[in-house]
């Protein structure tokens, strides 16, 4: 699976390709660019229903969903945009006919609700939910499948409780394990396990998650930026600017370190890229200087003109971000953490439990 922008990406698809695609058939279809993606996962007898989950992804739509974070609660939706998603949800468990689990997976673009897929049974997200709710999710839908009634399950309470925090699941990944692999995100899945942070604070839960993928986050030390053209906007300004409020060292290759001090950042370094001679952005990385990278890349071009930088962030353990919500929102958690002179406090999966009986 591939997300295509012009003619030249899908002949290149199509001849890397061609040993499984043979004589066809390719299914082609429209990509919602810039999309809020939402996981939602419910329980029904066949004719009552209760939402037990509603995740809202981190990354944006067109990342595969097993390898983007997401909070439950959502973080960033309208109590009108979340009322509409349970709507359509009960409507489409009792449409079909569900007894069990099922999980919906939808998209929001300019306040539009769409589709991807329905799945009438237990989905990847089961064991999220449940940890994040402390429903047991799974045992609950085996029994509405042997004949009991969703009113037996005293589900509200629950529900109703679980949004007093956040609890953001990150992913963990392989890639170590593999030469020539990118750490680029897509629409395939990469990866091969996950962690949860969880507090009354979003920034905070998020930040716990990505302390659960590697504690290295909290080192600080260097900053690399490296962007496209569509993501030098004002909003990675404000997010390079969090970081060296927090006390990062920002390095930026060349096009991105114009973009910054033009909009009027000081003290950002210029280093080369890696396919330029000198002292670049994979001597950086093996010189353990930086901590961070946010580095987006759009085409097959300057992805393969990227690998390196990656592979080096990879290698050296460096925390890198690959998509611009992902950047926004570790900017904001650093920042909290850094007001917080770097204290969270600790939430007990089994105090929280307590609460719900």
């Amino acid at each position: 699976m591939e997300i295509i922008y012009n003619k030249e990406s899908l002949d290149k698809y199509i001849k890397q390709n061609k040993s499984v695609i043979l004589d066809g058939p390719i299914l082609i279809d429209k990509f919602l660019e810039n999309a809020i993606e939402i996981d939602v996962d419910a329980l029904s007898d066949g004719k009552d229903v209760e939402i037990v989950g509603i995740m809202q992804h981190i990354e944006e739509a067109g990342i595969h969903s097993g390898d983007s974070a997401c909070s439950l609660p959502p973080f960033y939706l309208t109590q009108d945009q979340i009322q509409q998603i349970k709507k359509s949800a009960i409507k489409l468990a009792k449409e079909i006919g569900v007894c069990g689990l099922m999980n919906v997976q939808y998209a929001i673009k300019d306040n539009q609700l769409y589709i991807i897929e329905v799945n009438p049974r237990a989905s990847r997200t089961a064991p999220f939910v449940a940890k994040a709710t402390g429903i047991n999710i799974i045992k609950i839908a085996s029994l509405l499948m042997t004949g009991c009634k969703l009113s037996e399950f005293n589900l509200s309470k629950a529900v109703n409780y679980s949004e007093k925090y956040y609890s953001v699941k990150e992913v963990v990944f392989p890639f170590v394990r593999f030469s020539n692999t990118d750490i680029l995100l897509g629409p395939e899945m990469k990866s091969t396990g996950e962690v949860m942070g969880v507090d009354e604070d979003f920034e905070i839960a998020f930040f716990k998650a990505q302390l659960g993928v590697s504690p290295k986050i909290l080192e600080k030390g260097g900053a690399l930026i490296s962007v496209k053209e569509k993501d030098k906007t004002l909003e990675m300004f404000e997010i390079v600017k969090n970081l060296q409020e927090c006390g990062y060292k920002i390095y930026a290759t060349i096009n991105t370190e114009k973009f910054l001090t033009l909009e009027g950042l000081k003290n950002v370094t210029r280093v080369k890229k890696e396919n330029e001679n000198g002292y670049n952005v994979v001597d950086l990385a093996n010189d353990g200087k930086i901590s961070l990278s946010i580095n987006t890349s759009s085409d097959s071009i300057s992805i393969a003109r990227s690998f390196g930088l990656r592979r080096a962030m990879l290698m050296n353990q460096v925390f890198c971000f690959t998509t611009i919500n992902a950047a926004r929102y570790i900017s904001k958690s650093i920042k909290k953490i850094h007001q917080n002179d770097g204290k969270f406090d600790v939430i007990c999966l089994q105090d929280m439990s307590k609460n719900l009986k």
